[in-house]
């Protein structure tokens, strides 16, 4: 007998707790030939690589610098977007929704938690939350003020419920002063909540860890 409170023992791989629990399921269903390690490679590397946020403020970089594709976006935003790659899994059918000195846009999906994922990754946590799905329609500016973001009295904010037909993207107003940027240094400016509507451009007031604290 051990006792585990004087007693432990050191792990001498580079793994935590969870990635080891999550190496040895993943070792247990390939031995019995129930997943292809390949496949699940794949299946990382795409979200790693390919899907996430970077692709959403990639688009609104080519849209605050190049007039042309930011009216080919208003018009038909899902051609538009697929032009730079960004296609598929659950970005069939895009709307983008430009912010206006008189307009903030807010996204929410009353029902579910419909996501543009082509463009914006994985849905955050609070997205998802009851909490967020009810009170963006009820009080959006009051949501919003939870996440850090106080947009003047006479700013209307319109909310958009998104559906398994129809996702949306926020592009946010262009941050003042730079006129001068290229697209790469842009897209840095792009942060997932801004596309959402619960953040703005350039922005400090970004939930890093997902959710604000208000919201459950």
């Amino acid at each position: 007998m051990h006792d585990h409170d004087e007693h432990h023992h050191d792990h001498d791989n580079h793994y935590s707790d969870m990635q080891a629990r999550v190496k040895a399921l993943e070792t247990l269903l390939t031995e019995k030939r129930l997943i292809d390690p390949a496949a699940i490679d794949a299946i990382v590397e795409t979200y790693e690589t390919k899907v996430g946020p970077r692709n959403g403020a990639h688009v609104v970089a080519k849209a605050w610098s190049d007039a042309d594709f930011a009216d080919w976006l208003k018009r038909d935003a899902t051609a538009a977007i697929a032009s730079l790659g960004y296609a598929g899994r659950q970005g069939e059918h895009m709307r983008a929704v430009f912010n206006t000195p008189e307009t903030h846009n807010l996204i929410v999906c009353t029902l579910c938690s419909c996501y543009p994922w082509s463009v914006l990754g994985l849905p955050p946590v609070w997205y998802k939350a009851p909490a967020y799905r009810s009170r963006a329609v009820i009080d959006p500016r009051g949501v919003l003020a939870e996440f850090g973001l106080t947009l003047p009295e006479g700013k209307k904010i319109r909310v958009w419920d998104s559906t398994a037909e129809l996702r949306y993207l926020v592009i946010p107003e262009r941050p003042a002063g730079t006129e001068g940027m290229d697209e790469q240094s842009l897209a840095g400016l792009v942060s997932r909540d801004a596309m959402i509507g619960t953040a703005v451009a350039g922005s400090s007031k970004i939930s890093a860890a997902g959710s604000p604290e208000v919201l459950p």
